[in-house]
C-alpha cells in the first residue's frame, strides 16, 4: 500500500508541474481549443497510436477503459513519457523551423479484483502555442493613370500573434469483465487549464498608435469516456478483438473574455473594453471503433476508426486583428475523421537472447482537419511512424520496457502553411510485480 500511494503522488504531483509547457509551435493552434494531442501511450505510440482495440497485461490503454480488465493480476502498470519535436514551416516558398520539448503523459493501472482493474493518470488534451508576425497596407487613396497605379496616402500596419495553455485532464477509470471475452469501462475526467490567444496590432500615420485584442478562457470542468471490447479466441494463439468508445459531447461551463486595449498616441491613454462569451467551451461527440488481431506474442496488428462531431460545436468568437472588433465565427467546423494502422513483432518475448525480446512497431494514419480557415478547409495530416520496445533485464526486474519511437506528421492545405514536424518519444512503461504473495515450505 505503500508503494501505491508513492507512485500515485509521483505520477500526478510530477506531471502537474509541467502542464504549463506548451507541446506545440503551430500556428494553426490558434484556432478552436488547440492542437487536439495524441492520447495513446506506450506500446501505441510507435504504432502510430492505434490502441481502440487493444487489452493487454502490462499495457495501461487510456483510449479504451474497457482494456482495465485485462491488467495482470500480479503486477502495478505504470507508464510516463516525454518528447521532442522539430517542425519545418514553409509558405510561398519561405521556411522557418521550430523546436520543442513536451512532457506526454503519466498514467497507471492495477488489478483491484478478479475481472476487475483501475487506471489513474494525466495526459494533455489540446496545446496552444505559436508566435508570429503579419504585415499589410491598408490603401486609403489612389488614382490610376495609363494602367499604372499610385498611393497618394495609406495606412501601414502590422499584427503580432501569440498565444499560449491548453486542456489537460486527469482522470480516473475502471473496466469490468462480467463475461468471459466481454468487458466494459469508464473514464471520469476532470478537464482543466487555460487559453490565452492575442493579437497586437501596431498602426502608422493615425492618432490610434496600436490595438491588442486578448482572449482568455479557464477551464474546470469534467467529462466521460465509455468503452467496451469483444475478444474472439480463433484457437490457442490466435484472437481477434473489436473496440468500440463513447465519449458525449459536452459544455464545460467556461467563459471566453476579450478584452479590447486601444492606444491613443496623442493622449497616451489606453482604453479598455471587455466582452464576455458565455459558456463558449464545448467539447465534441466522438465515436472510436478498433479491431485488432493477436498471434501469440509475435504479432499484434491493429485498425483504428475514430469520429469527433465538430460540425455541431459551436465557435467561439474572434477578435479582428485590424479592427479589434468581436466577431462571430461565420464558418462552422467539420467533423473530424482519423484512420490509424500499426503492428508490432517480437521474435519471442520470453527467448534467452536480448535481440530476440526487442518490439519492432511501426505505423501509419490520415486524420481529416475539423477547421475551417477563410472558408478553406484546414490541413489534413498524413503520419507515419516506427519504434521498439526494448526489455529492462535485470535481477530485480524483467518485465518491464523502454519505449522508444519517431514519428513524421506532413499536415497541409492549399493556400495555407505546410507543416512537417518530426516527433521523437521516450518512454517507460514500468511493471512491477507487487502482488504476489511469497510461499515456504
Amino acid at each position: 500500500m505503500k508503494k501505491l500511494l508513492y507512485i500515485i503522488i509521483i505520477a500526478l504531483a510530477l506531471p502537474v508541474g509541467m502542464v504549463a509547457q506548451s507541446g506545440t509551435n503551430s500556428p494553426y493552434s490558434q484556432y478552436g481549443y488547440g492542437k487536439i494531442s495524441d492520447q495513446s501511450t506506450g506500446l501505441s505510440r510507435g504504432m502510430n497510436g492505434v490502441g481502440l482495440a487493444f487489452r493487454e497485461r502490462n499495457l495501461v490503454n487510456y483510449m479504451n477503459p474497457a482494456s482495465y480488465s485485462g491488467v495482470d493480476s500480479l503486477t502495478f502498470v505504470f507508464d510516463v513519457a516525454m518528447s521532442l519535436q522539430s517542425t519545418n514551416f514553409r509558405e510561398n516558398g519561405k521556411s522557418k523551423n521550430a523546436n520543442n520539448g513536451d512532457f506526454e503523459y503519466a498514467v497507471a493501472s492495477f488489478r483491484v479484483m478478479r475481472h476487475l482493474g483501475m487506471s489513474f493518470g494525466i495526459l494533455p488534451y489540446t496545446n496552444i502555442g505559436y508566435n508570429y508576425n503579419m504585415a499589410s497596407r491598408n490603401v486609403v487613396d489612389e488614382q490610376t493613370a495609363n494602367g499604372a497605379t499610385s498611393y497618394l496616402g495609406g495606412t501601414t500596419y502590422s499584427a503580432a500573434y501569440s498565444g499560449s495553455g491548453g486542456l489537460h485532464q486527469i482522470y480516473l477509470g475502471a473496466g469490468w469483465e462480467p463475461v468471459r471475452n466481454v468487458s466494459v469501462g469508464m473514464n471520469v475526467s476532470y478537464i482543466f487549464g487555460n487559453m490565452t490567444n492575442s493579437v497586437v496590432t501596431s498602426f502608422s500615420d493615425t492618432y490610434v498608435k496600436s490595438l491588442s485584442g486578448i482572449s482568455t478562457t479557464d477551464v474546470r470542468s469534467v467529462k466521460f469516456d465509455f468503452g467496451a471490447s469483444y475478444t474472439h479466441e480463433i484457437d490457442a494463439k490466435r484472437s481477434v478483438t473489436v473496440g468500440l468508445t463513447y465519449s458525449p459531447g459536452k459544455k464545460l461551463g467556461a467563459d471566453t473574455e476579450f478584452r479590447i486595449i486601444t492606444t491613443n498616441t496623442q493622449s497616451a491613454v489606453n482604453d479598455t473594453t471587455l466582452y464576455v462569451a458565455r459558456n463558449a467551451i464545448e467539447l465534441p461527440t466522438q465515436f472510436g471503433l478498433g479491431l485488432s488481431y493477436k498471434y501469440g506474442s509475435k504479432w499484434l496488428l491493429g485498425m483504428d476508426y475514430t469520429l469527433q462531431k465538430w460540425a455541431s460545436v459551436d465557435r467561439v468568437p474572434y477578435v479582428n486583428e485590424a479592427t479589434n472588433v468581436v466577431y462571430d465565427y461565420t464558418d462552422s467546423y467539420s467533423n473530424r475523421h482519423k484512420i490509424n494502422f500499426g503492428g508490432q513483432y517480437c521474435k519471442n518475448t520470453m527467448g534467452f537472447s536480448f535481440l530476440d525480446r526487442l518490439r519492432y512497431r511501426f505505423g501509419v494514419g490520415y486524420t481529416s482537419s475539423f477547421l475551417k480557415i477563410n472558408g478553406h478547409d484546414g490541413p489534413s495530416e498524413f503520419s507515419l511512424s516506427a519504434g521498439v520496445g526494448i526489455p529492462i533485464m535485470n535481477q530485480w526486474n524483467n518485465r518491464s520496457i523502454l519505449n522508444v519511437g519517431v514519428q513524421w506528421q506532413h499536415a497541409s492545405a492549399k493556400n495555407l502553411i505546410t507543416e512537417n514536424t518530426f516527433l521523437f518519444n521516450i518512454g517507460i512503461t514500468f511493471n512491477e510485480n507487487w502482488f504476489s504473495k511469497w510461499k515456504f515450505q
